[in-house]
């Protein structure tokens, strides 16, 4: 009982790691909104397919013009095993979705 305890303790701490692994090297801290276009892209999963969602908000003179919401299904990459180690030196491993890279040109 104790070990599957600390499995699904474990599970949850991987889990929100890997939520929180994104890189903010390029992170902006603030937004010209003089004349500027602020994009997100995001990926959601869902049962058999993942939802793609692309936000833009359009900034003008200060005030926000416009905001476009898009969303696209798009396939599910599956699932990945992921391994962790208790405190007892026993590995668990726990099935997650895999996630999209994302790639972007300005130009």
């Amino acid at each position: 009982m104790k070990k599957n305890l600390i499995f699904f303790l474990l599970l949850g701490i991987v889990s929100l790691n890997s939520c929180n692994e994104e890189s903010k090297e390029d992170e902006v801290s603030s937004i010209d909104k003089n004349a500027s276009i602020e994009t997100e892209l995001s990926v959601k999963h869902i049962d058999t397919a993942d939802v793609l969602i692309t936000k833009h908000k359009i900034w003008k003179n200060n005030k926000l013009f416009k905001e476009i919401i898009k969303t696209d299904t798009i396939p599910s990459l599956g699932d990945t095993l992921v391994t962790a180690e208790d405190n007892d030196g026993y590995e668990q491993s726990a099935k997650t979705k895999k996630d999209y890279e994302f790639y972007i040109t300005v130009q």
